[in-house]
């Protein structure tokens, strides 16, 4: 079985059985999935969409 282990976009931490992640398209372009830790998003870490350059949260 081939299992994708998805990464958090701002500190790149692998969310292996991360209660509290999520994953939403870039609010700027769509284009790009962001993937945010439970962690990442409780303080509010700033990430980087790799498509267009979209900073978040504001």
């Amino acid at each position: 079985m081939d299992t994708k282990i998805n990464y958090d976009t701002a500190t790149g931490v692998a969310l292996t059985n991360d209660i509290g992640a999520t994953s939403f398209p870039c609010p700027q372009c769509g284009k790009a999935t962001i993937f945010r830790s439970r962690n990442s998003r409780e303080i509010c870490v700033k990430y980087t969409c790799p498509e267009c350059g979209f900073v978040g949260p504001n």
